[in-house]
C-alpha cells in the first residue's frame, strides 16, 4: 500500500466500531460465566431487543445480518431460556422476539455492566468527553439516504 492510499487519520466509522467492540467484549466477558455463555454476536442481538419485543425481520436489519443467521441466534438464546418467539399482535404474518424473565435479568446485568463501563471510560478520558460523546451520539442524525 502506498502512502497515498493510507488515510491521514482513522475514519470515524472505524473508531466507532472499535469503541463498540470495547463495550461488547467487556459485556460478553462479564456474561460468559452465565449458563450457556453469550457470544459477542449474541450480546449484539440482546442489545437490540426492546422489552416489548421486536419482529424477527427488524432484528435482522438492525444487526445487519441475514434473517437465517438471526433465526439461528434467536433459537440458541431461546434454548438458553433468554428469549422466546411469540405471535405479533400487530401482524399475523410475523413473530416477535421477546425477552423471557431470565432474559430480562440478563439484560439488566448487561445494562449495569454498561453503566460501569461508561463510568470507567469517564475516569480514563474525562467526564466532559464522555458527556460530549453521549450528546453527539444522541442527536438525530437523519436518514442515510439509503433507507427505503
Amino acid at each position: 500500500m502506498s502512502s497515498e492510499d493510507k488515510p491521514t487519520r482513522e475514519p470515524l466509522a472505524k473508531l466507532l466500531w472499535r469503541a463498540h467492540n470495547w463495550f461488547r467484549t467487556a459485556v460478553t466477558t462479564g456474561l460468559e460465566h452465565s449458563p450457556g455463555g453469550v457470544s459477542p454476536a449474541h450480546a449484539t442481538l440482546l442489545s437490540q431487543l426492546d422489552p416489548d419485543g421486536i419482529p424477527m425481520s427488524d432484528l435482522a436489519r438492525l444487526m445487519g445480518v441475514s434473517p437465517s443467521a438471526t433465526h439461528q441466534m434467536v433459537h440458541h438464546l431461546a434454548t438458553l431460556g433468554l428469549l422466546e418467539v411469540v405471535p405479533n399482535p400487530r401482524s399475523g404474518r410475523s413473530k416477535l422476539v421477546v425477552l423471557t424473565p431470565e432474559g430480562l435479568i440478563r439484560r439488566r446485568q448487561a445494562l449495569d455492566m454498561l453503566d460501569e463501563l461508561e463510568a470507567e471510560l469517564a475516569q480514563r478520558i474525562g467526564k466532559r468527553r464522555v458527556a460530549a460523546l453521549r450528546d453527539a451520539l444522541e442527536q438525530g442524525w437523519g436518514d442515510t439516504g439509503t433507507d427505503g
